[in-house]
């Protein structure tokens, strides 16, 4: 036990039959939880995992063979971490999954407290509606869901479309704030043309008078293209962060900040032959290999990972990248947003 910890009392007959009196009256002693309430160091239930794409795409067209997206409503195979199998949980915070779309299929609009976003893994043809706006969906794509706004999903191409899922909804379940419901039709009607939102809102320029409303931002697709190519701008301009390599973050432009209010999305640049050094922070993080391979240590395990692979770093458990044999790019999501306007987040080289 840590010297900082504090050291619980001794049991004693007297004090057990007081605990047991008391908590007749839904009232126990904090004195007897105080070591696990407050701690000296965060102690995540959540452990590090891994999941392989090949194999999870594998259930993933199996399920798309015994269900359809329309009686899902979203057919989504959910990251479970193992450290709390049956919460539908990734992170003490954030939930993930794996969703694929058929061609052919729509999966029915809806809404709902929630923020979510999406990264394309796999396959074109399949678009998100957001508030009345259609935007196709293409491998590297990071697309969002605001809270509260209507989305539908359609693949009117040929071939499966499967990408990744993450939404706040351990948060919003925290708080007991959980709202949702149906659109009345299976799709919302499309009111803006393809490319509304980024003409307004992705060219540094914003329509005059604009107000911010909300902490969401209105630009909700951020195509791989451009963000890849940013990265490899950032590469020209010195050497790799030494823990990051060249990393960037998505942001809202009418902010500044990160794209929704609870949930931050990252993409870095690990060179071939990059040797990270280990840090921990408090966010816990899920990681995507949007392009080659490499390892991760992760609380002293190895991960190796390849292109579409998940895997998830726990709160305060050191971690580094490692990329001996080929150049990666790594999509991540965290709810570090969240911890800093509450004043939380820490980050430890």
């Amino acid at each position: 036990m840590s010297a900082q910890e504090h050291a619980k009392p001794a049991t004693t007959p007297e004090r057990e039959e007081f605990y047991g009196r008391i908590g007749k009256k839904d009232l126990s002693p904090l004195w007897e939880n105080l070591a696990s309430l407050v701690t000296p160091q965060p102690r995540p239930a959540c452990l590090p995992a891994l999941w392989k794409y090949d194999d999870t795409r594998e259930f993933l067209m199996e399920a798309g063979s015994l269900i359809t997206a329309a009686e899902a409503e979203r057919r989504v195979l959910v990251m479970e971490n193992p450290g709390i199998p049956g919460q539908s949980q990734i992170t003490g915070s954030l939930y993930s999954g794996l969703q694929l779309i058929l061609p052919g299929e729509i999966a029915p609009s809806h809404r709902h407290a929630a923020c979510a976003l999406r990264f394309v893994l796999e396959g074109t043809g399949a678009y998100t509606a957001v508030d009345g706006e259609r935007v196709s969906m293409s491998p590297g794509d990071f697309v969002l869901t605001p809270s509260w706004t209507y989305h539908d999903h359609g693949n009117t191409g040929d071939e499966p479309v499967i990408w990744l899922d993450g939404l706040d909804v351990p948060i919003v379940n925290l708080f007991s704030t959980s709202f949702a419901n149906r659109y009345p039709n299976e799709t919302q009607p499309v009111t803006r043309a393809e490319g509304d939102a980024l003409a307004l809102y992705g060219t540094n320029m914003l329509p005059f008078g604009y107000e911010v409303h909300g902490l969401n931002s209105p630009l909700f697709a951020y195509r791989y293209e451009p963000s890849r190519a940013a990265l490899a701008q950032l590469a020209k301009r010195g050497d790799p962060d030494p823990s990051h390599g060249f990393k960037a973050q998505y942001s809202n432009p009418t902010t500044g900040g990160a794209p929704m209010p609870t949930i931050g999305a990252y993409l870095q640049l690990l060179p071939k032959g990059f040797d990270g050094i280990e840090y921990r922070s408090t966010d816990s993080t899920v990681f995507v290999a949007a392009e080659g391979r490499g390892y991760s240590m992760i609380g002293g395990q190895r991960f190796d990972w390849t292109h579409r692979d998940v895997f998830v770093v726990p709160s305060w458990i050191p971690v580094s990248h490692h990329t001996p044999d080929d150049e990666a790019v790594l999509f991540s999501f965290s709810d570090r947003p969240a911890q800093q306007v509450l004043g939380l987040w820490r980050e430890q080289a």
